[in-house]
């Protein structure tokens, strides 16, 4: 019987491989919008419609599809190209930030609704919860989802010259909503071989021997790569713009592995079944070492040497374990101690988080020819000129990555393999999520150097179960805390020794634990202060970056502290704060070591703080506990620095184009955190044009000259500035030349959306570019920014929370969120990533964790294994922005990506707190430990906080 499915209309009759699944089906054949995103059935990102009914493709079998027709998201739209009325939904209501989501939520949604964009009489819209519970988003915190799938229009119209602090959409809207936009495994390349990782199953043991001769007699495989094949050098998969802030630890393949999980050998071949197979058959023979997975012990006498290693690699103590330290003392603690009328110390533990990004880590290399002037045959916009076969020393390596570091990578790279720049070049397409997991170099040093040996192109993918044991998680800390306070409510001292877990190797340790014990503490005047901090190696999966850079970890203490001791001195924990906080103009100091470039160039704590104590005075939601319940509210806050210390660089230059466009060419990668809407709106207010008039090029090598990357919050108020210095720099020429070219003078000249209005005169964009060639004036103009000086944002989380004091069920009753973001350069965006970034913290807070056993090893490598916040448990929080504008950043702007996760556990913590009693120290929150926290509390007979009372109200929980 002959196999034919219809894909959005086109017959295929192409018969699926034995066990294909749909997806890989589908994509082999171009729908790019079904993506990869769990393997699972699990998230949703690949569904699609079957007779119109949607299904998980990723778990139907391909040849179940035989005779039905099948529509993806590239098939909603009709056939003139006008949008499905979802779709339009999606791109009124900006349902998206990365986009890698859309699609899956995209197609449940269309099953929901009738072909005009109606609801069904079902009344399945009105149970979001149950409708979208297949579908997963790890950016938006649903809110932006609700809005879409309600009809919500939050898109501003573009108008000249009015662009900055205007709710415009991303210029991918289209692109994402009709699921074109090209993420990183979305092209066709000819010849592609594949590569899967031998990894290991010890936690630390020695190479004795590999044997790979049966592996490749396996059919379709090309070669097998081991340490013997892998450069002798040492370097951090981290990438930062000094490599010298990370250890030298790492080696592309090494004859000694110290977790489970490291890769051992690489296999390519023709598919990935092969290359799978291939793995199976390395017969690999060990030595095993001893092994410590618990950094405390990592650090005592005797403890297994996990790198041992000279001085030249920047490790602090090899023979200790300690990658990286920091002890300091301002003033004398004893005696700040001694001065307290009361002295809260405690120990505060939080775990390993996986950063989720839907879009998995993965490259694809591939050869692009070079003409005799060193030009790309294919024009510098064609990412798809891959050469399959007969690659040599002419050609040039591309790297196509989900990274946020495009040049970072491609230094890293170079130096690795000894190659001139410009015979590297490395493009970020669309990134499907990142949150810091993606601030490394994980796959693409295996595969380039897979591909330079067989002179072909290579891909490498993670599999989400990789993710979670093959890349990094956020570092698990242990905080002692110890503080003191007088009877008015001041502090007197504030010690902290930290512990930070950076598993085995010391990518971000040292540059993490250095930043988790600076605006934590500096952001308190305590007179006297100390730190004691370690970053500790152990035979656990990496840390990483991660969205907070260690300052979440230490502020859950922190907050936690200052919550504890205005309690047990009667003081409102708000009038506490604002009794301690660093002020405007103040010199912000740390014992770790103060960071001179960073400064207060705006302040709008206040306003955080008060927007909190406003929202006390009015809040009525305790009414909505269910009966019986407790009912809570917590506080908490937090300071950033908005930008890494040392400089973050980033170049930039804005062009008119012939027919009377401007181009944008910026290093800055896109992956939901919305740069590239902010530096279109910073290009059109300078040019007084709309963004829709204004292209983008991006996070490729080949456009500008060098960007250190998107994270540090860095992609406004550093890209940012760089751009704003381009477009201010072009305007200036424009007007020049356009007053030359009109003859008249200079001040009677103005910008409009497509002219320049000279003394009444309307001068084309069009007609200035062609005479300005004609003349050899280049209309162009370049800008650059060094990240220094730094400001710093600022925000306050609060929560009311009710408990159940039988089942330990929490339900979040009220999410309010301030934030000082200086001047918001798009309302709409900068609020979607302060709910983001609530909803991962929360989830963070209340139930995610990597567990790992007694051998270092991950027993959490899938989502249904490790619970992520879907849209039932997330609340829809409140989000304020305050009225400040930042001396530093571009047109007043601050940053906001990273800052607002790091108030939230400590907050819930608080709210937890005062509805039950009990001070809970470690996360996650998890409701059994909550249930059995409360249980021990009532039978110890403590009366202590049980003031909460029971309230009226209905059933239900978030």
């Amino acid at each position: 019987m002959s196999f034919e499915i219809h894909v959005n209309e086109r017959p295929f009759d192409a018969e699926p491989r034995a066990g294909q699944c749909l997806r890989t089906y589908l994509r082999d054949r171009g729908w790019f919008g079904v993506k990869k995103g769990c393997d699972a059935g699990d998230c949703g990102a690949c569904t699609v419609h079957v007779d119109g009914e949607p299904v998980h493709s990723c778990l139907y079998p391909a040849v179940r599809a035989a005779g039905r027709r099948v529509t993806t998201v590239e098939g909603l739209a009709d056939a003139d190209g006008e949008l499905h009325p979802v779709q339009r939904k999606f791109l009124d209501a900006q349902g998206f930030q990365c986009g890698f989501c859309t699609a899956g939520f995209l197609m449940t949604t269309a099953a929901l609704v009738d072909e005009q964009g109606g609801e069904h009489d079902d009344g399945k819209l009105d149970d979001l919860p149950r409708a979208l519970k297949g579908n997963l988003c790890r950016c938006t915190g649903y809110r932006a989802i609700e809005d879409a799938v309600r009809g919500v229009k939050n898109v501003e119209e573009p108008c000249p010259g009015q662009a900055v602090g205007r709710n415009l959409g991303a210029p991918a809207g289209p692109l994402v909503v009709t699921g074109t936009a090209r993420y990183t495994f979305d092209i066709d390349v000819p010849g592609l071989l594949h590569m899967k990782l031998l990894r290991s199953p010890h936690p630390h043991a020695r190479i004795v021997a590999i044997d790979t001769s049966d592996a490749l007699r396996v059919p379709g495989v090309h070669t097998v790569l081991t340490h013997h094949d892998a450069p002798e050098r040492l370097f951090s998969s981290a990438r930062h713009e000094h490599p010298t802030e990370d250890p030298d630890d790492t080696r592309v393949l090494d004859d000694v592995v110290r977790f489970v999980g490291q890769r051992v050998a690489a296999v390519v071949a023709d598919s990935e079944g092969a290359a799978e197979e291939g793995c199976r058959r390395i017969a690999v023979e060990y030595e095993v070492l001893p092994h410590v997975v618990d950094p405390e012990e990592a650090m005592r006498p005797g403890a297994p040497v996990i790198h041992a290693k000279g001085p030249e690699t920047r490790i602090a103590r090899a023979a200790d374990n300690v990658v990286g330290e920091v002890h300091g003392e301002i003033g004398s603690v004893e005696e700040g101690f001694a001065e307290a009328d009361i002295v809260y110390e405690e120990s505060f533990r939080t775990q390993r988080v996986q950063h989720a990004s839907l879009e998995t880590h993965g490259c694809v290399v591939y050869f692009e020819e070079k003409d005799e002037n060193g030009e790309d045959e294919n024009g510098e916009d064609d990412e798809n000129g891959a050469n399959g076969e007969g690659a040599d020393a002419e050609q040039r390596i591309v790297v196509r990555s989900s990274t946020q570091v495009p040049f970072l990578t491609r230094r890293a790279l170079c130096a690795l393999y000894d190659l001139p720049e410009d015979r590297v070049r490395v493009v970020a397409g669309r990134v499907g999520g990142g949150f810091g997991g993606k601030q490394e170099m994980l796959t693409e040093d295996i595969a380039v150097l897979a591909a330079m040996r067989l002179k072909r192109p290579v891909k490498l993918e993670f599999t989400r179960a990789e993710q979670f044991f093959g890349a990094t998680t956020r570092h698990p800390f242990r905080i002692g805390i110890k503080a003191g306070a007088r009877k008015d409510g001041t502090l007197t001292a504030l010690q902290l020794r930290v512990v930070s877990n950076t598993g085995a190797y010391g990518n971000h340790g040292p540059a993490v634990m250095f930043h988790s014990v600076g605006e934590s503490m500096a952001v308190y005047r305590a007179p006297n202060k100390k730190v004691n901090a370690y970053s500790v190696y152990t035979n656990c999966v990496p840390a990483g970056a991660f969205r907070g850079y260690g300052l979440g970890q230490v502020t859950f203490a922190v907050e936690s502290a200052m919550d504890e001791l205005a309690r047990r001195l009667g003081i409102d924990p708000l009038v506490f704060r604002e009794r301690n906080i660093i002020g405007p103009g103040e010199h912000m100091i740390s014992p770790g070591g103060e960071e001179e470039d960073l400064h207060i160039a705006s302040y709008g704590l206040d306003q955080c703080l008060k927007v909190v104590r406003d929202a006390i005075a009015e809040d009525r939601s305790a009414a909505d506990a269910p009966p019986g319940w407790l009912v809570g509210q917590g506080t908490a806050m937090s300071m950033i620095a908005t930008g890494p210390p040392g400089g973050h660089f980033a170049d930039a230059t804005v062009t008119l184009l012939e027919d009377g466009r401007y181009d944008i060419a910026v290093g800055t990668a896109e992956f939901g955190n919305g740069t590239t809407t902010v530096h279109k709106q910073i290009t059109a207010g300078a040019l007084g044009t709309t963004v829709d008039r204004i292209v983008i090029r991006q996070s490729d090598t080949d456009v500008v000259r060098h960007d250190t990357g998107a994270f540090g919050s860095a992609g406004t108020v550093v890209a940012g500035k760089a751009v704003m210095k381009a477009a201010n720099g072009l305007a200036e020429r424009v007007l020049t030349f356009a007053a030359e070219h009109a003859r008249v003078p200079r001040s009677l000249c103005r910008l409009t959306a497509d002219s320049v209005e000279c003394d009444g005169r309307m001068v084309s964009l069009k007609e200035l570019h062609e005479a300005a060639r004609g003349t050899g004036v280049e209309l162009s103009a370049a800008g650059h920014w060094g990240g220094s000086p730094r400001s710093v944002a600022f925000n306050a989380q609060w929560f009311r929370i009710a408990v159940d004091p039988d089942t330990g069920e929490m339900k979040i009753l009220r999410s309010v969120h301030s934030a000082d973001a200086g001047k918001v350069m798009n309302p709409m965006q900068c609020r979607g990533q302060v709910e983001g970034g609530v909803a991962q913290a929360l989830g963070a807070t209340l139930f995610e964790q990597v567990l790992v056993d007694g051998r270092g090893k991950v027993v959490t490598p899938a989502f249904r294994r490790y619970r992520l916040p879907a849209y039932a448990d997330v609340p829809r929080t409140e989000v304020h922005f305050m009225e400040t504008s930042d001396a530093i950043g571009p047109l007043g702007a601050k940053s906001m990506s990273e800052s607002p996760f790091n108030p939230v556990a400590p907050a819930f913590a608080n709210a937890l707190r005062d509805a039950t009693g009990v001070r809970f120290t470690e996360v996650p929150l998890l409701r059994d430990k909550v249930w059995q926290a409360i249980e021990d509390h009532r039978a110890a007979g403590a009366e202590e906080g049980w003031s909460a009372t029971a309230h009226p109200g209905r059933e239900g929980s978030v």
